[in-house]
């Protein structure tokens, strides 16, 4: 079981970030409503620059050794980032972080240029979200107004995801995608999942499905042979998406 120290939960300055006091607070309100005395990963929601990185991995070692999570990583963090907080964590003793949860999938591949190598050399989980870029790698997806009751039209994270992935070149080169996966006989969902599981250093993709049909696609990603020259043909198809420095 894992949870995540999220973002603002109140007016004050405290109520947000990772302060002690606020990852303190957040972990017992986590376990409160999930009914249970521990989680086993307890992860920064994302990179508060207003909190000392010391106080930072301070407090999740605290959260440690309570016996309240058993192991902590981060979200949605930069390289350079991970690698201070682990150097400080070590120098003082602490529990380091050992897994990282960033967005990840053919459409977003920025990651790969510093994050992952990163991530490989120091043994750190890598646990993505996105796989499917908020469904637009499952082919289901037209130009025009985004569906409703889809990612792209639901709640406060529309924006989020209309500015990521709702674009013409987002579109083409999921349009060449489609074809590719129906060449190769797989559902392009399960291509999608298979390509992201295909990198050594990716641990587990994490799958989101408002429907439980909607599962079966990416469970059988794992069945998948992606043989080298299809990956090839994808890695090709989508290598500008490398390209930039966002960090979610």
């Amino acid at each position: 079981m894992a949870t995540k120290c999220s973002g603002k939960v109140g007016p004050a300055a405290w109520n947000q970030g990772t302060s002690r006091k606020h990852v303190m607070r957040a972990i017992d309100d986590s376990l409160r409503r999930l009914g249970t005395d521990y989680v086993d990963l307890y992860q920064v929601h994302h990179f508060d620059a207003n909190t000392p990185v010391d106080e930072t991995v301070e407090a999740f070692d605290a959260v440690v050794r309570a016996g309240k999570a058993r192991y902590v990583g981060v979200s949605n963090y930069h390289a350079y980032r991970i690698a201070r907080a682990l150097g400080r964590a070590e120098a003082l003793g602490l529990a380091k972080f050992v897994s990282v949860q960033p967005r990840y999938n053919l459409l977003f591949r920025e990651l790969e240029r510093e994050l992952l190598p990163f991530c490989a050399e120091e043994g750190l989980a890598v646990i993505p979200y996105n796989p499917l870029a908020g469904g637009l790698l499952t082919g289901k997806h037209k130009r025009g107004t985004p569906p409703a009751g889809s990612r792209f039209a639901l709640g406060s994270a529309a924006k989020n995801y209309t500015e990521r992935y709702w674009k013409e070149r987002e579109f083409e080169t999921v349009d060449r995608f489609v074809a590719l996966a129906r060449e190769a006989g797989v559902a392009p969902a399960s291509l999608a999942l298979a390509w992201v599981l295909a990198n050594p250093v990716i641990t587990a993709p994490i799958v989101g499905a408002s429907r439980a049909d909607q599962l079966a696609p990416s469970v059988a990603a794992l069945d998948v042979p992606l043989e080298a020259a299809l990956k090839a043909k994808l890695d090709e198809l989508s290598h500008e998406f490398r390209m930039g420095d966002a960090v979610r």
